[in-house]
C-alpha cells in the first residue's frame, strides 16, 4: 500500500483551516446562548414593565385631572370656584373676616 502522508480532514481539503472551534453545534445551546437569551428576556421584561408603569402613571395623571383636581392644591374646580365667590363677598365686605375664616376653612376640610 501507497502511503499518502498525514490524513487530510475534512475542511483541509477545501482550503479551509479552523483553529480551535469545533464544528457548528446541532441541538442545544451551550451556556453562552443560554445566557444570551436570558439577558435579552430579561431586558425586554425590564422595559415593558417600564413603559407599563409610566402608562399608568400617565393615566392616573390623566383620570385626576379629569376630576377637576390640581396637582398643585389638591383642590377640586368647584372648591376653588366657591374660594374665589367667598373672597369677592369678603372683599365686597358683605362677610366679616370672622365669617370669611370660617367658611374658608369649611371649604377648605371638605
Amino acid at each position: 500500500m501507497p502511503s499518502e502522508g498525514p490524513s487530510e480532514g475534512p475542511s483541509e481539503g477545501k482550503g479551509e483551516v479552523m483553529l480551535g472551534r469545533s464544528p457548528a453545534r446541532r441541538g442545544r445551546p451551550g451556556l453562552v446562548g443560554v445566557a444570551a437569551r436570558t439577558a435579552v428576556a430579561a431586558g425586554t421584561a425590564s422595559a415593558v414593565s417600564g413603559r407599563v408603569a409610566r402608562h399608568r402613571a400617565e393615566r392616573a395623571a390623566a383620570q385626576e385631572e379629569s376630576e377637576g383636581r390640581t396637582a398643585s392644591s389638591g383642590l377640586t374646580d368647584a372648591e376653588i370656584g366657591n374660594l374665589e365667590r367667598l373672597g369677592k363677598l369678603h372683599d365686597q365686605g358683605v362677610l366679616s373676616d370672622e365669617e370669611f375664616a370660617v367658611q374658608k376653612d369649611r371649604i377648605l376640610r371638605g
